[in-house]
Formats: structure tokens, sequence, C-alpha cells
């Protein structure tokens, strides 16, 4: 099936391949700096809903400064196969720690020991940086972007003689659906059953959808003013554009509609013109989106929480480094926890960068820049030992 697929549409200088037996998974993979061995190792991770392919406009530069880069199709994504698509399929390959461990059976079937930095950007951010906090030997040292990293959860502490509190339900999503204007949350929207057909049948086609989704969290969407919110309350989440905080009553494709840029708008745009836009239009109409749904799933559900507070109280202390772009509103959206990544989870940040005329897809808005505050992080963080 793969064999029989187009090309990406790539820049000569990145490959793309396929790599077998990786944790279950045949990995579609893009490469460059594969022409000399013995280069050190970057390993980029994507987020929601893009592809490998995110990571071109970045790729070529950090291949000319001597590295080897590996950019994957993450489970549930694009060309990567041996996941399960279904909504009523096991959730749990689809966790943090199985991702982790796709990432290090990727990066050990190319025969490092040793990656010089594991970089994810948007859902990629998160697994980069469990990737460090658990593998820390392996992963030496983590780029997050356009989404910040908290602490791992906390287990229930001192209470031996002071029994812990039951758990609740959140009541933000109740507080939101009895606004004035009803609201809920993107993430638990992702999360339902009929998210995946909303968005493969979108009423105006995978690409005109996509289209709108790109500029609408992008920079050229000039509302695009994020500014840190005071909590997690349905009062503050509501101040959030409606691609995070939608209408209660209406799907994705129908949030985005409204904001479709002009025809001349996209004939201008320089960073992601249609015939780049088609890839993910075609990759996306081929696979369907509920592989990366199924990683909000997971988050949404709770499920693994407790999984994850195996890990509670331990801090990400190999070097890291932060990118967004100024105009994300993804710095934001969760209260506080910008502030957390810089004081609490990472113990070795040694760079916090918010680029302007960049939102949400930093690396593809601004990959000049992207690229240069990359090369510096990797200076500053030295050579592996």
């Amino acid at each position: 099936m793969a064999e029989s697929l187009p090309p990406p549409p790539l820049p000569t200088a990145i490959r793309s391949r396929y790599v077998e037996n990786i944790n279950g998974l045949t990995m579609h993979v893009l490469e460059a700096g594969f022409e000399t061995s013995g280069r050190p190792c970057l390993l980029l991770l994507h987020g929601f809903p893009e592809l490998a392919y995110s990571w071109r406009k970045v790729m070529p530069a950090l291949a000319e400064a001597g590295y080897h880069v590996i950019a994957p199709d993450q489970r549930g994504y694009g060309r990567t196969t041996g996941w399960d698509a279904r909504y009523d399929g096991d959730l749990a390959p689809f966790r943090f720690s199985n991702l982790v461990r796709d990432a290090l059976g990727l990066v050990s079937a190319f025969g490092y020991a040793q990656v010089e930095a594991v970089i994810g950007h948007d859902f990629g951010s998160p697994v980069a940086a469990w990737c460090a906090l658990m593998r820390p030997d392996v992963f030496r040292a983590v780029v997050m972007m356009s989404a910040p990293f908290g602490p791992p959860p906390s287990l229930p502490f001192n209470t031996a003689n002071k029994p812990a509190k039951p758990a609740v339900e959140d009541p933000v999503h109740r507080d939101l659906a009895a606004l004035p204007r009803p609201r809920k949350h993107y993430q638990w929207y992702y999360s339902t059953r009929e998210a995946d057909g909303d968005m493969t049948r979108a009423p105006q086609g995978v690409h005109d959808f996509l289209r709108a989704y790109y500029h609408h969290k992008s920079a050229d969407w000039t509302d695009n003013k994020p500014y840190p919110l005071k909590a997690w309350s349905a009062e503050e989440l509501a101040k959030l554009p409606t691609y995070y905080v939608m209408d209660l009553d209406q799907t994705m494709p129908e949030t985005v509609a409204p904001v479709m840029p002009s025809r001349a708008e996209i004939a201008a745009n320089t960073w992601l013109p249609d015939s780049e836009l088609a890839y993910y239009a075609s990759e996306y109409s081929r696979t369907g989106f509920q592989g990366g749904l199924q990683w909000y799933r997971c988050g949404t559900s709770g499920a693994f929480t407790a999984e994850l507070q195996t890990w509670s109280g331990r801090t990400i202390d190999v070097p890291s480094c932060f990118i967004a772009g100024q105009q994300d509103w993804g710095t934001y959206q969760r209260a506080g926890a910008f502030e957390a990544m810089q004081t609490k989870a990472c113990t070795r940040m040694i760079g916090c960068h918010l680029i302007d005329g960049a939102g949400h897809w930093v690396q593809q808005e601004q990959p000049p820049e992207v690229s240069r505050l990359l090369l510096a992080f990797l200076h500053e963080a030295g050579p592996a030992q």
C-alpha cells in the first residue's frame, strides 16, 4: 500500500523511507543528513493535525549544520502503519509511555544509543518532554515547541492520617456549557465519537477545512493576540479563540469556516502554499483523523494518569528550551503551564523564545528563525558526553 502512494513533495535534501518493526509499527520517516555516517542525531516529533512533513523547512538547515535529522509520522498518523484507527480500539498504545517507546525504538533502529536532542511541536512537545524525563540517558536535550510542559501529575501525598479526598469531576465543562454563549473545550470535542467524521467529511472538504484551520491558528489571522489567563475557569477559558474553546453546538469545520482566507490571501501565503497543503489534505483524506484524536482521548479520559504518577516529583534535568510563535495562544491555553515549565518542570532551561510573526505553526511560519534558535540551543547545550 505505502509503495503505491506518490512521494511527498520534499526538498532535495530530505528523503522519505520506511523502517519496520518499531514497537509494532512500520514507521514512515523523513530523513536529512543521511549522506555521511557518524553524525549526531536529532529526533523531530510533529503534532496535530500535522505530519513529519511539517519539519520540511527546518530539516535541511539542521542537516547542513552536521546533524542526522529524523522525523517520523508518529503513531496514528500519515504513512506509519500498525496502529488501530477504530474509535472503539485499544487506547493504551497511544499513551505517553508507549509514544516514548516508539521514539526510543526508532532511534535505536538507526543505531543510536544517545540522541543530541529530541524536538517536539504541539502534541509532539509533551512526547519530547516525556522522552527527556523518562530516558535522559538517551535524550540528552529537549526542545518543546508551542505547548508548554507542566510537571508530572503528583501522587496523593501525606494521606496516612488524612485520607485523600475522592476525585471529583472537573466542573469547568458544565460551567462552559452554562455560559451565556455556551462553549466547549476543543480537547473534549476531539475526544468524542463524532469528531473524526466531522472533519473527514467536512462540508467544505478536507483541503479547505485544513486551510481555514491552519489560517485560524497562524499569525495570518490578525486577531491572535494572546496573553496569560488567570485560571482554569469557564470565564477565563471563554477568552480563548473558538478553535480552542468552541461554541457548544458547532463542529471544528463549522468553527473555522467563517475565517476561511480569501483566494488572494491563499495565493499570497508563502509558508503553506496550496501545493504543500495538498499533501496534508490527501494524507488525512486517506487515513482520517482518528489516529491523532486517540492522543487527546488518552488525556481527557484520565485513564493513564496513574501510570504517569510513577514519575511524580521528577524534573527534566537535561538542557531544555521552549520555542513558540508570539501570536500563538497555545502558550497560554492552560493557565500557569508556561510559568510552571520554567520554574518547576525543567531545571536546566537555557532558552525560552516567542517568535514574532508566527502563530501556532512556528516551524512552518518562521523556519529561518526556528532553525537559528535550534542551532544556538544545541551549541549552548554542548555535545554529547
